[in-house]
């Protein structure tokens, strides 16, 4: 009797756990959990999707949309954390880390009776992303491009001339003494000083962009990092955010940056009457993609992949390309007329992202790089193994940033407090010493 109560509680209990799982998974289901960057997507666009996502397949979606500054963060989240994220943004050298370590799982583009928008994905965005595939692993499968740009060189129309900023070999020009400020970014300090100490190489075409950028020799790492310590003398800062405020306040000249960030320090700058300007040198540089991906841990890859399809869309790629300054991955029609722009006289040539007839555009050439510019740029792929390496020579040179005189000041400014600080405690222990004495005399 004993016995029979005893399974009775025990199926009863198992009934109870089972059915609260249940109720879990299906609530989990009712919730989309993107992890993308910060400003990086337009106005609304959440809410339109989960409106959207009820009208194509008749269940609710509820979007938790968190945001991250650095891939490495969201990263190390999903490696030691096994954070249940349903969708991920980061950039091509970590979808390639990713896809190594098996961190991804595939998108699935068959989406019934709802019309498939990933397709209006530009051929150039396949071929660069398909280069991050692994053995029995097309990236094809598991990514779709975002938004994408380049590296270059912003600059004050007003103190410095285009033909200074030709080349990379500005940043190292003395006249800029203190009107520098550098992206604080590892990979495309690291990619600028390896193309400019080879650029006599380059101009012979005995080595190209993206060979010398993902060359990680011990060799290739000295060498960057002799480049980059000659550079301090010129840099006023290392900015991830700030430096569309410094060159818009006229306290830096150039900044190596991105071509979004640049495309809104231009729009700022002009408000308060300021000229700024924007280019990719003539030796080459990085071009970046960032892309969607389904991370191992997700718990409703159907809504993600929903999600991914619903950002594909035109209307919402021109929605997010104005929100963030940079490139859609999208290539339809109507993107191409939205940023058809008479007011630019110098047509650039786009058949390489739109197709052929789109070979002389009116277009901002900051938002939309010429062929040619594309032509000499690379992406960077991840370091891999070698990543340590890298981070230990950006550590140096940025621990190394300070002059020898503010150093030895710094230095004897604390030490000054310290012998103040000592000082004081001394003296607080001798009167306390002497209330004692006086206390015990009484």
């Amino acid at each position: 009797m004993k016995n029979s109560l005893l399974v009775t509680l025990l199926l009863m209990l198992s009934v109870t756990l089972f059915s609260s799982c249940e109720k879990d998974e299906e609530s989990r289901m009712k919730v989309l959990k993107v992890y993308n960057w910060a400003d990086y997507i337009g106005k609304d666009v959440i809410t339109d999707f989960e409106a959207w996502y009820k009208k194509e397949t008749g269940e609710d979606i509820r979007v938790i949309y968190q945001t991250f500054d650095i891939n490495e963060i969201m990263l190390t989240k999903i490696e030691r954390g096994h954070e249940d994220f349903d969708l991920i943004c980061p950039s091509e050298y970590i979808l390639e880390r990713m896809l190594k370590q098996g961190l991804l799982l595939p998108l699935n583009k068959d989406f019934g009776k709802t019309q498939n928008y990933i397709q209006n994905q530009s051929p150039f965005i396949d071929n660069q992303l398909n280069k991050l595939s692994q053995p029995n692993r097309a990236a094809a499968d598991y990514m779709v491009g975002y938004m994408w740009g380049t590296a270059g060189i912003l600059y004050n129309t007003e103190f410095v001339d285009k033909k200074d900023v030709q080349s990379w070999e500005c940043l190292w020009n003395p006249k800029f003494a203190q009107k520098l400020l550098m992206k604080d970014a590892y990979r495309d300090a690291y990619g600028t000083a390896t193309i400019y100490a080879n650029a006599k190489n380059l101009a012979d075409g005995t080595v190209t962009v993206e060979q010398l950028m993902n060359t990680n020799t011990e060799a290739s790492i000295q060498t960057a990092e002799a480049y980059l310590k000659r550079l301090k003398p010129n840099i006023v800062g290392w900015e991830t955010d700030f430096g569309k405020e410094m060159m818009t306040q006229k306290k830096a000249w150039l900044n190596l940056t991105w071509s979004g960030d640049a495309v809104w320090a231009q729009e700022e700058a002009a408000a308060v009457g300021v000229k700024l300007d924007y280019l990719v040198p003539i030796e080459g540089s990085n071009i970046w993609y960032d892309g969607w991906a389904i991370p191992k841990y997700a718990r409703n890859t159907k809504a993600a992949s929903y999600f991914v399809n619903f950002m594909c869309r035109p209307d919402i790629a021109l929605r997010n390309m104005k929100e963030n300054g940079y490139v859609s991955a999208i290539a339809s029609p109507e993107i191409l007329a939205a940023y058809t722009d008479s007011t630019f006289t110098e047509t650039v040539d786009l058949s390489y992202f739109f197709g052929a007839d789109a070979d002389s555009v009116h277009v901002n050439p900051i938002i939309y790089p010429g062929k040619k510019v594309v032509e000499r740029c690379a992406m960077i792929r991840d370091f891999g193994p070698d990543t340590d390496r890298v981070l230990d020579m950006w550590s140096r040179v940025k621990g190394d940033s300070l002059g020898s005189g503010t150093l030895f000041l710094i230095i004897g400014v604390f030490s000054l407090l310290l012998v103040t600080f000592i000082y004081r405690k001394m003296n607080k222990r001798k009167q306390a010493n002497k209330s004692k004495k006086s206390r015990r005399r009484k």
